[in-house]
């Protein structure tokens, strides 16, 4: 009869095989749809903080940014959601991530309530906005080593 540590030892080794197994094809694709979802909202009308980062970006109307910002989160979206195209995915990102830092710099007033604990719902869009970017980093990290 197995002792109780080894029948966890073995549901963990279990649980670990189908994280690595499944856990990164997920991530993607999660991330994939995330930026379509939240992409679609700009074009559709509907404001989010992206409307921030128009603000930022010096080219253009901030009304025809939020649109050009939008359909960019799709394209970032959706070269996740087909893995042959993640590469593509990653540079539209380091692309898109300095304006989110410029929102930082440019708008503290609007990016935080106490800087640097405290930020308005503005700010923690943009913050999830990096760690989104850095979730993304990971992705691109594990591209030769995953097999989906």
């Amino acid at each position: 009869m197995q002792s109780l540590q080894q029948r966890v030892r073995r549901l963990d080794d279990r649980i670990l095989r189908t994280l690595e197994r499944h856990g990164h094809r997920l991530h993607r694709r999660s991330l994939g749809v995330l930026f379509v979802w939240l992409g679609l909202l700009k074009p559709l009308g509907h404001e989010t903080a992206t409307s921030l980062l128009a603000h930022t970006v010096y080219w253009g109307s901030p009304e025809s940014m939020v649109l050009v910002l939008g359909w960019w989160e799709v394209a970032i979206g959706g070269s996740m959601l087909y893995k042959p195209f993640v590469r593509v995915a990653l540079v539209l990102l380091l692309v898109r991530i300095p304006g989110t830092i410029l929102a930082f710099v440019l708008l503290p007033d609007v990016t935080f309530i106490q800087f640097p604990f405290v930020p308005t719902p503005e700010g923690q869009y943009l913050l999830k906005d990096l760690v989104l970017f850095f979730a993304a980093m990971a992705i691109g990290g594990s591209l030769r080593h995953e097999g989906s």
